[in-house]
């Protein structure tokens, strides 16, 4: 079995797989000869182990014995002595940061006979009570299992007796009369006493952890943030420094740049008299760090010089927690900390001007999905607004919805359509799934570092916390301020850059961001964000090896697409142009039963193919135009046979039913299937339908052949959908050719294929001989791979399947690289080995996806194509795909 135990002086910042993003931070701070309390992690291999076994690893019990014998020997003192315990916390500590997602245990070693010796030794009974009471509390939660609110309920009562609303006015006699309680409800709802050994309280604890790691709320934030579900946690075990020991000390975090704008400066909330937990949990209202100076101005000046040595040792924002005990500055975490999307793009460029790290470095710091949130609209500064009140700022962005009380309140109106805005006192993580399906979120405690502020920055998630003017009523359903009363069901916006809340819903205007994309905001304008988006793009846009199109179906959208950097259309859907008014002569062409008939149909048709085609390649004058033929079965463009076949009946019964009804139900039974999407459709609708090619095929030659002759460059790639087997592309293409010869155009015109059926990807090396291009429909070929649709399956059983792990995230989302994308990279590699020159793309929605994205440069695609708003983001993708390699 391998080392199991590491202390904090035997590990480094480079083994977070190992100890833990804590521990491993924890060593590192160690090692700089930081003030950091001596303790121990117990790895994450211990926690997968028990987490497969159910049981604690048999030689993880004498490696803990070994290290608390050298804890107890540095600090002098032993766990469960009777007078100055040493006492130590349990935290949990996974390789990725997931913030109050699983579980804390501190003041482990307290009990009934050493609380007393550590009154004694401290001075301060109410400081040992209190310890006690936080030990009974955080252990009956997180490893009893108890509702958390039997103890808060208890807290609340006793601050009505004494008179009060505030934690601090209870002395140490209310304190230890709450332990009772406390102690009387762990035996009321557990049948057991509270444990009084120490080890055994550090033992059940660490358990807890572990177990924690598969509590639904850590599923739940894993599935949203995509972390990997078999790292497992490990467990940091540290001696206990106290920033509850009286106003002398305190505790605190600080950012050594603001993780909203992303500004250099004293960032961060402190609490007097408090303990670790307070702060984060919003219980009480900080304030801001910048107060320490006055408050202790000794440990402000030493607190400075560590963010200062540890921005520059990991040369990235730090997230810091600490604790001030009498005094004393402690340090109890660092961690590259989250930021929001603003603050990533300005604080990558600012390092970058610093010398601190280079562009290529900057660029691998920022991600697409930041850069999507950066291009969400804003509140309208013109628009009239009734503020209600102004907060803290914690998560920008601009949200509008209904007032939720809860977060199952929060999950039914999303399930609705309806968007909400989750008001809270202070969320703790249980509220994560309602916290998910808001737009927003606004609480009344807390600050920028609470655990509403920490989450939702992680999620790109708009959030105003500290709103102290709010009197939130959870019971009653109503928030009241400066003699309003707001009711669940009112619409309320909260703008997380300003902290502004206002009634009512706030018209929002583009981003300065899509204005830089739009062309309509110069770089150099004076927005320091548009700047820093701007040189970060201009530099992926110069180490990328991916080409980025578009899927466009207009000229508006080939024309905003060429603005946001396509570099051509990637896919042209040709069915989008036969709707509206153009169904009827679709109807004609489908109801034709003879040659005639539908010749006059395609005629019909033809001249507004050619002009849709005019006006797309005119719009992409330059650059290619991938134009794919007609895909969907023929039903699509016809009535819904059910309706037709009660309007034919009633018609029948009133003796009015007309010829071309009864021929049109004839015709829509005819082509009904049990499955439309693997019938007759795509090179099928070709073959069978003689004539439907050519007159597509016809009017994309003629528009070429006319944009030429007015002296422009027009491109156009005719792409032929659905083919199964190369006998199909052979006689297609030959219809292709002989039109192409018929108008000559007088140039080449690339006729390729999608591959988006899994027997196209096997045999990609035969489909290569008669094919000048591939692109790739991950749409449909991850339909056909895993056998659903995705209209029927989404809405399905898919919540269920992410809830079970089955998919970590849905595979029309981002690929699934195990299946589809084995496939995909079979037919990269067999239709390469046919054909070394074949152009390979990819136009399904994984075009757009950001680690779809990494993907499709690992198997050597030459271009994306993607919705025009996802085009900024594959591009920075594809220039930090590039980078990684």
């Amino acid at each position: 079995m391998p080392k199991l135990v590491y202390d904090f002086a035997e590990g480094n910042k480079d083994m977070k797989q190992l100890l833990g993003g804590k521990g491993a931070n924890l060593a590192e701070m160690t090692n700089l000869g930081l003030p950091v309390p001596p303790g121990f992690t117990i790895t994450a291999d211990a926690c997968r182990a028990y987490l497969e076994t159910g049981a604690v690893p048999a030689d993880l019990a004498d490696e803990i014995d070994h290290h608390v014998a050298l804890l107890e020997q540095k600090m002098g003192k032993k766990l469960g002595q009777a007078d100055d315990p040493l006492l130590v916390s349990v935290r949990s500590g996974a390789a990725v940061s997931m913030p109050g997602m699983m579980e804390t245990v501190l003041n482990v070693g307290l009990n009934d006979d050493s609380v007393n010796g550590l009154a004694h030794h401290s001075g301060n009974p109410r400081f040992a009570w209190d310890a006690y009471r936080r030990l009974i509390q955080m252990f009956g939660k997180t490893v009893l299992g108890m509702d958390g609110d039997v103890f808060e309920d208890a807290i609340e009562h006793a601050k009505e007796a004494k008179g009060t609303r505030n934690d601090l006015d209870l002395d140490a006699a209310d304190l230890q009369g709450l332990v009772e309680t406390f102690k009387q409800a762990v035996h009321e709802h557990t049948g057991r006493e509270f444990p009084q050994d120490p080890r055994t309280q550090m033992d059940l604890a660490t358990e807890a952890v572990f177990r924690s790691w598969n509590s639904d709320r850590a599923i739940l934030y894993r599935r949203q943030e995509r972390i990997p579900t078999d790292l497992g946690t490990a467990v940091n075990i540290c001696s206990m420094v106290f920033g509850n020991l009286g106003m002398d000390s305190g505790t605190g975090v600080a950012f050594t740049r603001d993780p909203s704008s992303g500004q250099p400066g004293v960032y961060g909330d402190y609490l007097q008299n408090a303990q670790g937990e307070d702060v984060v949990a919003g219980i009480r209202n900080t304030v801001p760090l910048a107060d320490l100076e006055q408050i202790d101005k000794a440990s402000y000046d030493d607190l400075m010089e560590i963010m200062a040595t540890l921005e520059g040792h990991y040369r990235d924002l730090c997230d810091i927690e600490f604790t001030v005990e009498r005094g004393k500055l402690w340090m109890l975490q660092t961690r590259v900390g989250k930021r929001t999307a603003a603050a990533a793009f300005r604080i990558a460029t600012s390092l970058v001007d610093e010398g601190v790290i280079d562009t290529d470095e900057a660029l691998q710091r920022v991600k697409g999905a930041q850069l999507a949130q950066l291009m969400f609209p804003r509140f309208d500064a013109d628009a009239a607004k009734d503020l209600i009140t102004k907060a803290i700022g914690a998560s920008p962005g601009a949200a509008s919805g209904k007032v939720v009380f809860t977060s199952a309140a929060a999950v039914e109106a999303a399930e609705r359509g309806e968007k909400v805005i989750l008001v809270r006192r202070e969320t703790n993580p249980d509220d994560l799934h309602g916290m998910i399906a808001a737009q927003g979120i606004l609480t009344s405690r807390g600050g920028k570092t609470s655990h509403a502020a920490v989450v939702a920055r992680g999620m790109g998630k708009t959030c105003v916390c500290g709103a102290e003017e709010l009197d939130v009523n959870v019971a009653q359903g109503t928030i009241k301020v400066n003699g309003t009363v707001l009711e669940a069901g009112e619409l309320i916006s909260i703008d997380g850059t300003t902290g502004e809340v206002f009634r009512g819903e706030v018209p929002v205007v583009p981003s300065p961001v899509v204005q830089y994309f739009e062309g309509t905001l110069a770089p150099d304008a004076g927005d320091e964000l548009v700047a820093s988006v701007h040189r970060l793009i201009t530099h992926a846009d110069d180490v990328r090896r991916l080409g980025v199109r578009t899927n466009a179906d207009t000229a508006d959208d080939a024309a905003r697409a060429r603005r946001f950097g396509a570099a051509g259309i990637g896919l042209c859907r040709t069915e989008h142009m036969f709707l509206g008014e153009r169904r009827e002569s679709v109807e004609r062409l489908i109801l034709a039963d003879n040659d005639a008939d539908r010749e006059a149909a395609l005629a019909e048709l033809e001249p507004l193919q050619r002009g849709d085609f005019l006006e797309l390649l005119d719009a992409m004058d330059g650059l290619p135009v991938t134009i794919r033929l007609i895909d969907p079965p023929l039903h699509e463009f016809l009535p819904s046979m059910e309706e037709l076949a009660v309007k034919v009946a009633v018609a029948r019964e009133r003796g009015s039913a007309s010829d071309h009804d009864e021929k049109l139900l004839a015709a829509v039974e005819r082509l009904h299937e049990q499955n439309p999407m693997l019938g007759l459709r795509g090179v099928r609708l070709g073959l069978v339908i003689p004539g439907l090619f050519a007159m597509q095929v016809r009017a994309i030659a003629e528009a070429a052949k006319e944009l030429r002759g007015r002296g422009r460059d027009p491109r156009p790639e005719i792409m032929i959908p659905l083919v199964g087997a190369v006998q199909e592309l052979h006689l297609a293409r030959d219809e292709v050719e002989g039109v192409l010869a018929e108008v000559g155009a007088g140039f080449e015109i690339p006729i390729g294929t999608m591959i988006e059926l899994p027997r196209a990807a096997v045999i990609a090396d035969q489909i290569a001989e008669a094919a000048d291009f591939f692109s790739f429909g991950t749409n449909d070929l991850t339909q056909t791979t895993w056998g659903f649709s995705r209209d029927d399956v989404e809405g399905a059983f898919f919540s269920r399947y992410l809830e079970k792990g089955i998919f970590a995230v849905s595979p029309f989302e981002s690929i699934d690289r195990e299946g589809v994308g084995a496939l995909v990279r079979t037919g990269v590699d067999r239709g390469r080995a046919s054909k070394p020159d074949l152009k390979l793309g990819v136009c399904g929605e994984h075009g757009g996806d950001p680690d779809s994205i990494h993907f499709f440069h690992e198997v050597g695609l030459d271009y994306v194509s993607c919705s025009p708003f996802r085009i900024p983001v594959a591009r920075l993708e594809a220039g930090r795909a590039a980078l990684a390699e």
